[in-house]
């Protein structure tokens, strides 16, 4: 059985994301990679509350994929710990999940 996931991570720049994206669709390890931005984040950091503008990644794969787009995603991120978060697509219309299933490829 397919089992899907949405994984997210923020960058700091429209253009870090578009890279990562391309990346990942391009090697087929993501179906589609919709970037959202820009978005304010507001953390704790080395002791320190910090603010930044980021743009927001959400990238469907699979979930047997997950390691291998993380390594991508650190691979083309300037963040010293960039959030890198999965979360499990528990459901969806059966066409679109039909069609990532044809976009993504299984593991290597």
């Amino acid at each position: 059985m397919d089992v899907f996931v949405q994984v997210l991570t923020t960058c700091e720049t429209k253009g870090q994301a578009e890279k990562i994206a391309e990346a990942l669709v391009d090697r087929k390890m993501a179906g589609c990679v919709q970037i959202v931005g820009p978005i304010t984040s507001i953390y704790r950091w080395k002791g320190q509350i910090e603010k930044a503008q980021e743009w927001l990644c959400l990238i469907k794969t699979r979930a047997k994929l997950y390691v291998e787009v993380e390594k991508i995603i650190i691979q083309n991120h300037t963040y010293e710990t960039p959030e890198i978060i999965s979360t499990p697509i528990t459901a969806g219309s059966i066409e679109y999940l039909q069609w990532l299933k044809n976009e993504v490829r299984t593991t290597e």
